[in-house]
């Protein structure tokens, strides 16, 4: 694909140097330097871990022929300075879950590598739109996620509609994932298990990593906007050989009489079976159980004026079998969730939160703080926890900070702490990765484009 992309790209440069001259190229570039130091600390029998990691994405946006464009960019990473993040705790015997992710986890303890992220043609009218090659998604169950040094990428085809300012319809074709954490692109079964894998149904190390046969992703979304209504949103996410995902949801910012201020409100609803034979045609290679049938509901309310935003949230997931989506490719769409934590990978969830944040007028500084209750199965039912997780409260407080004066520059401070709701006999195995943890995160980013 890189090289039909690039015979065309140079094809089409050629077309536009007899262009006349309201066709002319427009060249911008692409840049984004990430560093992102991380710290993991533990009751004293576990061992603590750091990085300092940077990331460099050098890239290009070519317009041309009015409609057309062209992008690319490559992205190096290097390991500034860290604990031994590679090496196993020695009382749990797991190894890093936090640190190692802002690396190679394909080929461990490389402290430099690249890859190509972004390389893709696209054509855009006013009202509909097609790209080819690399390029970033956001949607409920493929997303950015924007939790390390580099965003969730992925090869294939995007096309777009929209008749009218209240209508969007979209549609992907993937064969291939850019996951975080990993310096190659690689077909959709094999980015399945590129994370930690959990155990299987039987309490056993799942094997499904290099084993789910998977060969592409088809997925749709449909956005409906109006005033009085608000934001609907209805998804599909069809994993070839795996699972079939559906997704709707609903938002809408209601006015308060004689007040700038909002009250906010949103439901989500999903829907997920297997198919095929879930990835493999070994039920011990599997990924996915083809008889399981889940769903999910979410809600969210709250308000907010020009300096406070709060809000309750609450998220119920039920049905039979685990609820499945690869950590590899993106965080949950549930309102509950919390960063640095996923409620994937059980067969029910019960789970509240409640997020405050406050941004000031004269300072461009916004404080914020989540805290969230997670009920799930009993760790010793390992059909219905896959990843042997105890229920668990997280609490959250960040800062973010942008300078007035440089617009695309951005800090931000995430402080984390995780604690079991009943830590009575756990092991060192559900302990550590998991609860008993302060996890600390400190991103700074600069973007020019």
């Amino acid at each position: 694909m890189k090289r039909f992309l690039i015979l065309i790209f140079f094809g089409l440069v050629l077309q536009t140097s007899h262009a006349q001259e309201e066709k002319s190229v427009d060249i911008k570039p692409d840049f984004h330097l990430r560093t992102f130091w991380m710290s993991s600390t533990y009751p004293s029998d576990f061992k603590d871990d750091y990085a300092l990691g940077t990331s460099l994405n050098l890239g290009t946006k070519i317009s041309f022929q009015k409609n057309w464009n062209f992008q690319i960019g490559y992205r190096v990473f290097a390991n500034v300075l860290s604990s031994d993040i590679w090496s196993p705790d020695p009382l749990s015997g797991q190894s890093n879950r936090y640190e190692t992710g802002l690396f190679d986890l394909l080929n461990p303890g490389d402290s430099f590598f690249g890859k190509l992220e972004i390389l893709n043609l696209g054509y855009n009218s006013d009202k509909w739109g097609v790209k080819v090659g690399r390029f970033g998604i956001n949607t409920p169950w493929i997303n950015p996620q924007d939790g390390r040094l580099s965003p969730t990428g992925i090869e294939g085809v995007q096309g777009w509609f929209a008749p009218n300012e209240n209508w969007r319809i979209e549609a992907w074709w993937i064969n291939r994932m850019s996951v975080r954490g990993t310096s190659r692109w690689l077909g959709v079964g094999e980015s399945i298990g590129v994370f930690p894998v959990g155990r299987d149904v039987f309490g056993k190390a799942s094997k499904y990593s290099g084993n789910t046969n998977s060969d592409f992703v088809g997925l749709y979304q449909v956005d409906y906007s109006r005033d009085k209504l608000g934001k609907m949103s209805l998804s599909q996410t069809y994993v070839q050989n795996i699972s079939n995902t559906l997704d709707l949801s609903w938002n809408k910012d209601w006015s308060m009489k004689g007040s700038k201020a909002k009250w906010i409100s949103g439901a989500q609803i999903g829907f997920q079976h297997g198919i095929g034979d879930g990835g493999n045609s070994l039920d011990s290679l599997a990924y996915k159980s083809p008889e399981d049938r889940n769903w999910y509901l979410s809600t969210r309310f709250g308000w907010r004026n020009s300096k406070w935003l709060t809000h309750m949230n609450f998220t119920r997931v039920g049905g039979d079998g685990r609820w499945l989506s690869p950590r590899e490719w993106g965080k949950d769409p549930f309102f509950t969730f919390i960063p640095r934590e996923r409620n994937e990978g059980f067969e029910s969830v019960t789970a509240a939160t409640w997020f405050a944040s406050y941004t000031m007028q004269d300072f461009p500084l916004e404080i914020y703080g989540v805290i969230g209750i997670h009920q799930i199965p009993s760790t010793s039912d390992a059909q219905a926890n896959k990843y042997n997780f105890s229920s668990y409260r997280q609490i959250n407080f960040g800062l973010k900070y942008r300078p007035k004066g440089l617009p695309r520059t951005n800090f931000h401070l995430l402080v984390m702490n995780k604690e079991a709701l009943d830590s009575e006999g756990l092991t060192p195995n559900q302990r550590y990765n998991k609860v008993e943890l302060w996890h600390v995160n400190f991103i700074f980013d600069i973007y020019l484009n």
